[in-house]
């Protein structure tokens, strides 16, 4: 299967931190689109978890996520795979869904632990953040070349639902339709 299968997924939202995120270009939208996701993914009954990078530095995940909501990883690693029992938590058929920041650090490191840990991956490109644009993009033409998919905010909503007869289709579209 090409798309991502709903029934396999997993999100993971990457150090949405209340001290990095003022410095994050474009980090409101970043913080937007993660929260659409989150949201979303209550919406089709998919499984989150959330990640905080040395949160006694950089502060906890920021207010406008609801990290109470789902598991949270506290790591010192940049790359949460190698922390004691991440992989544990994520089954060996799961397409996991990346948000977070800083795209070319944290994230970027997380997601070939998870390609390498053959773990499918799917990075929405519109939910990433980091201090500079070229850092963000450089970010995502590498994951890219090492095999993850890299999607947006509404392909993945989209391939969630799978059909427009799916019973939460139109909350998924008002998600979709906010500003």
């Amino acid at each position: 299967m090409l798309t991502i299968d709903p029934k396999h997924s997993l999100l993971l939202v990457v150090d949405f931190q209340s001290r990095l995120m003022p410095a994050i270009d474009e980090g409101a939208l970043a913080i937007r689109n993660a929260n659409r996701l989150i949201e979303m993914a209550e919406l089709a009954g998919i499984p989150f978890m959330f990640t905080e990078q040395n949160a006694k530095g950089l502060g906890p995940t920021v207010k406008e996520l609801p990290a109470e909501k789902g598991p949270l990883v506290h790591k010192q690693f940049f790359d949460a795979c190698r922390e004691d029992g991440f992989l544990d938590r994520i089954p060996a058929d799961a397409h996991v869904v990346v948000a977070g920041c800083e795209a070319h650090v944290c994230v970027q490191q997380t997601v070939l632990g998870l390609l390498n840990a053959s773990r499918k991956t799917y990075v929405a490109r519109d939910a990433l953040g980091s201090r500079s644009p070229e850092n963000k993009e450089t970010a995502i033409g590498r994951m890219e070349r090492h095999g993850a998919e890299i999607v947006t905010t509404e392909m993945v909503v989209f391939e969630w639902l799978q059909t427009a007869e799916h019973r939460n289709f139109r909350d998924a579209i008002a998600l979709i339709k906010e500003k």
